[in-house]
């Protein structure tokens, strides 16, 4: 009998689940082991592989086997990451299949370079969509994205919209599924990736860069009061799609997102496993509301966040543009152009 702990308690209790980010195989298990309903993938996720003390070796064999068999360098890191992400996918299979095909999607999100094309983004879709029927396709909300996922929605493939920041990146998203779905008579599943941690993150680094003088306390909930506001509009307009909190930099980006119908994505090493040890009590705390004295100060002192907070903060064509999304994207452009370089460093040596 499994000893329950943190995650097994949540997932008995409340309508919350519990994903895993990036993970090894070893770590596919565990989060499984768990109660872990499913799995995602970023562009980060090969360098990161090539880089594990431990999965590097296995990666490296995957990678070398790719160069040999795939003559473009570009086709090589999108297919290397189809070749990481397909056993991963194998292991979640079961909960796809015993949940009719509800839980145990494992999404995959591509080539960062190119985003701002949608016929890049809609080919590596329909590629990375043959993997496994438990793939998801992770694709960027932004405008690109948009057009993208408007037909990947005709064609039924299950969709995880990532890269979300802003209310209004998420309302523009949830009436494009709908005009889609209505048009097409296609209802593909479909996940609402808000980022919280990166948006805390890059105001963090504008609080810094320019000296901005706000209470730490109030700055800690940025990230969370627009997921918290997102969430609710999502209820109360009975918009599709089931939302997911990614981004996680600190255990709060899981913790404070527990009761709501909400799959909270996190790494395995430095915070799944840290929950583990710690085995805090299960609490509902993503209805918890925000004092408007925090919005107050926040929408003030931070244009950014008004930015993101408000309905009405951004227009569609900024979506790409606005600066937590630079911020996520620049760090997968790094690492795929890493993998890029790594592939032919070892096609002198094949």
């Amino acid at each position: 009998m499994k000893t329950e702990n943190y995650f097994m308690r949540m997932v008995q209790q409340t309508p919350t689940e519990f994903w895993i980010n990036n993970p090894t195989r070893e770590q596919a298990d565990l989060a499984i082991s768990h109660d872990a309903s499913g799995c995602t993938n970023n562009p980060s996720y090969s360098q990161k592989m090539v880089d594990h003390p431990t999965e590097g070796t296995y990666a490296g064999k995957i990678l070398d086997n790719t160069i040999r068999e795939v003559e473009s360098e570009e086709e090589a890191v999108a297919e290397f990451q189809r070749r990481l992400v397909k056993p991963i996918a194998e292991k979640f299979m079961s909960i796809f299949q015993n949940s009719a095909g509800k839980r145990g999607f494992v999404s995959i999100q591509g080539d960062p370079i190119h985003e701002e094309d949608p016929d890049v983004i809609i080919r590596e879709a329909l590629e990375n969509r043959k993997l496994s029927p438990n793939i998801c396709c992770k694709i960027p909300t932004t405008y690109a994205g948009l057009q993208a996922m408007e037909y990947l929605v005709s064609q039924d493939v299950p969709l995880n919209a990532t890269e979300i920041f802003a209310i209004r990146q998420a309302v523009v998203l949830c009436e494009t599924y709908q005009r889609a779905s209505r048009k097409h008579g296609k209802t593909p599943q479909l996940y609402i990736s808000h980022i919280a941690g990166i948006y805390d993150d890059y105001l963090q680094n504008v609080v810094s860069n320019d000296g901005v003088e706000i209470s730490p306390d109030v700055l800690w909930q940025a990230g969370l009061a627009v997921a918290r506001k997102l969430y609710q509009i999502m209820e109360e307009r009975h918009y599709p799609g089931i939302f997911v909190a990614g981004g996680a930099r600190g255990l709060h980006h899981f913790t404070e997102m527990v009761g709501g119908k909400v799959c909270c994505t996190i790494n395995w090493e430095g915070t799944a496993d840290q929950l583990i040890a710690q085995n805090p009590p299960v609490v509902f705390r993503l209805f918890n509301p925000v004092p408007q004295k925090v919005i107050d100060e926040l929408i003030e002192k931070l244009p950014d966040f008004k930015r993101g907070y408000l309905e009405d903060g951004l227009e569609i064509e900024e979506f790409e543009n606005f600066g937590p999304v630079q911020l996520f994207r620049s760090s997968f452009i790094k690492s795929w152009k890493r993998v890029l370089d790594s592939i032919r460093e070892r096609q002198k040596t094949l």
